[in-house]
């Protein structure tokens, strides 16, 4: 019986969901600065996405969270392209499709929103995640857009979702 869902983030997800991450980005060997780590919003996610235009999902399994990820408007840039956010699984998570599953609602609702295109950025090692990625659709450019404060990761990539 597959105990797995991806749900709506709650209020009393806030600190989990920032360990879940902050574990992730441990074990991936991400720099502190420059990244999401050391964003102040990770300890508050539901109050981040708790605006217009904006949702995070968790993937839950047995009542744990195992995986994370979200969409907003991207940051100091004008026009209808959101960002997909801090998708983060832990390793129990990973290969079961469940990444796939949890881009699928953030760009579904991204798509709901009126958003016309989806950016994203990683770090260059992330090979795995960047698979995912233009598995989905999603293709490399050559510089950042708008301005995530997340100098740290090199990769850019977006989709058109309309």
């Amino acid at each position: 019986m597959e105990t797995t869902s991806i749900r709506e983030i709650q209020k009393e997800d806030n600190a989990e969901v920032a360990r879940v991450v902050r574990d992730i980005l441990i074990e991936m060997g991400v720099p502190k600065v420059g990244t999401a780590y050391a964003d102040t919003a990770l300890d508050r996610m539901y109050e981040t996405y708790d605006v217009p235009k904006a949702s995070y999902f968790i993937v839950e399994d047995q009542g744990r969270i195992i995986g994370c990820a979200g969409i907003a408007q991207l940051e100091n840039y004008e026009g209808d392209v959101c960002e997909l956010q801090k998708m983060y699984l832990l390793g129990e998570a990973r290969g079961r499709g469940l990444g796939a599953q949890l881009m699928e609602v953030c760009l579904n609702r991204a798509k709901d929103f009126g958003f016309e295109q989806c950016y994203l950025e990683t770090m260059p090692y992330m090979k795995a995640a960047q698979k995912l990625y233009q598995k989905a659709g999603f293709e490399y450019i050559d510089a950042p857009m708008g301005d995530t404060g997340h100098y740290s990761c090199s990769v850019w990539m977006l989709k058109s979702i309309q």
